[in-house]
């Protein structure tokens, strides 16, 4: 049972590579009690999805009484993980708002080298996300700007034009792939 009652929750944010490693994640549910519990989890979820081709949209699976939505953007795999009574649908758009936080964050270059290099704002971004398992938000554009202006020194204003650029370079970026 879900211990926070009608509240939807989170059990766990995977963000692993194309071989299954992990780049970020965060757990928020005793059922993986150790590090080693952990990585099984991980290497299990990234045997059981690989195959499938969840490239354009996100996927949802069932594994181990979890449902389990996740997407992959090219050597990034993106996984969401609730319990079996969870809304399938709020689990997504958890996944859709981390995606979309990530790709804001990282300016269009999804890729596993960019999110090493910004970590800090990946999981910034998770911490913007669930807390203790509980949803906050799910906008990926109020999360992207959580984090930046979190991440900016405390005087330092809110610098919209770096939002508004990413913006700009992600619209311009989903035109393009529209048109292929």
């Amino acid at each position: 049972m879900a211990s926070h009652g009608m509240c939807p929750s989170v059990k766990n944010i995977l963000l692993l590579d194309s071989e299954g490693k992990r780049v970020a994640v965060k757990y928020y549910s005793d059922d993986w009690p150790t590090n080693n519990a952990k990585l099984a989890f991980e290497k299990f979820v990234f045997s059981k999805t690989v195959k499938t081709n969840a490239r354009t949209e996100a996927e949802v699976t069932l594994l181990e009484n979890n449902i389990i939505i996740y997407k992959f953007v090219q050597d990034l795999h993106f996984f969401v993980t609730g319990g079996d009574d969870e809304n399938e649908l709020i689990l997504a758009s958890v996944l859709q708002g981390f995606f979309d936080a990530v790709t804001l964050l990282l300016r269009s270059n999804v890729d596993k080298r960019e999110a090493l290099e910004n970590l800090d704002l990946i999981l910034l971004c998770l911490d913007e996300i669930v807390d203790g398992g509980i949803i906050l938000e799910t906008n990926g554009a109020l999360i992207a700007e959580k984090v930046t202006s979190s991440s900016l020194d405390a005087d330092a204003p809110l610098s919209e034009q770096t939002l508004t650029q990413a913006w700009a370079t992600a619209r311009d970026h989903l035109t393009r792939t529209l048109l292929k």
